[in-house]
């Protein structure tokens, strides 16, 4: 395993190794004993009886007491430890959003710094049709509580960073909670380990913990970085979008490739056939019942594998997603 890396995956470890240790010695008790018995009360004779014995009182309840004791000392053990690892109710000294789509993860810090899985243009290593995209790096600092808040978009993703010992799932419609207080500075890789799809295995992300001073330089340098974009276009800021937290450019192409969905090169003003036999042109109003109905048209030849982006964008974000389709002739 991994080096432990924060405060609750020492006590993992430790319960574990108890957990192994007692394992091994009442295996050792239980065949042992049978194996010595086998051979030392084996039957000489073909005539030889058995003595009669009765039963051992003392006996009895000692090989029952014992290993409840025992039982009980790990549920205790394993309660402790694992209401340590969910803390559901407290606030963490810092808070981020984590959001699971096919095949990202995307965090965002209460003071609106986002991490954008999909943002930074890095394709992943020996992707052959180049879709994956390699996920920027979250940092939280040592020393700190942090309470990740996760969700997902579309199917069931699980959070797991083998460092840190602990593990939860990203539920569609609901919202669930990673706590972890790290102790170890350095790169923590995250894994998605529930099966969601052909990109699983790529599916990951890096936790980098630092020092608490250069934890407040790096979120000064996003705010300034975030204040630069707030005086782009209405385009611009709809190519960081699609670029950015609504993960579009994991399903749509803007060159013309196909992938996932279809494309949004040649989009606006084109028709749309349908899986249905209809057809539209594409316009302001189909583009918006795309994003918060994508099943409402089906666009022919692709799956209907989107999910609703109801309630998870806003209006402007729409108008500018809009104003973007529109650049992409």
């Amino acid at each position: 395993m991994p080096v432990p890396a924060t405060k609750e995956s020492g006590d993992v470890d430790n319960l574990y190794i108890f957990l192994l240790v007692s394992g091994l010695i009442s295996f050792i008790i239980l065949i042992g004993g049978m194996v010595i018995f086998i051979f030392k009360y084996r039957r000489k004779t073909e005539d030889q009886k058995s003595a009669y014995i009765t039963h051992n009182t003392l006996a009895e309840f000692l090989w029952s007491f014992i290993p409840f004791v025992i039982m009980m000392v790990i549920f205790a053990w394993g309660w402790s430890v694992f209401h340590d690892l969910r803390r559901v109710g407290e606030k963490g000294d810092v808070e981020v959003h984590v959001t699971a789509r096919q095949w990202a993860w995307t965090f965002k810090y209460a003071n609106d710094i986002e991490i954008n899985s999909p943002s930074d243009k890095k394709l992943v290593e020996n992707d052959p049709d180049s879709t994956l995209l390699k996920p920027e790096i979250v940092v939280v600092p040592v020393g700190k509580t942090i309470r990740f808040i996760l969700t997902s978009d579309d199917v069931l993703h699980s959070f797991y960073v083998p460092a840190f010992r602990n593990k939860m799932d990203a539920v569609p419609g609901r919202r669930t909670t990673f706590t972890f207080t790290p102790i170890e500075k350095g790169d923590f890789t995250v894994f998605c380990t529930e099966y969601c799809g052909t990109k699983h295995s790529n599916m990951m992300a890096t936790i980098r913990v630092v020092d608490g001073e250069q934890f407040a330089a790096w979120q000064a340098e996003k705010l300034a970085a975030s204040a630069g974009a707030s005086n782009k276009g209405p385009a611009e800021r709809g190519e960081a979008l699609f670029k950015g937290s609504l993960g579009c450019g994991g399903c749509h192409s803007i060159d013309g490739s196909r992938i996932v969905g279809p494309t949004f090169k040649g989009l606006y003003g084109n028709k749309r056939d349908f899986a249905d036999g209809s057809s539209v042109t594409a316009d302001d109003a189909y583009i918006k019942q795309s994003i918060l109905v994508p099943t409402a048209k089906i666009v022919a030849g692709y799956p209907p594998a989107m999910s609703s982006f109801q309630g998870r964008i806003k209006e402007d974000e729409i108008k500018d997603i809009i104003e973007f389709i529109k650049t992409l002739k």
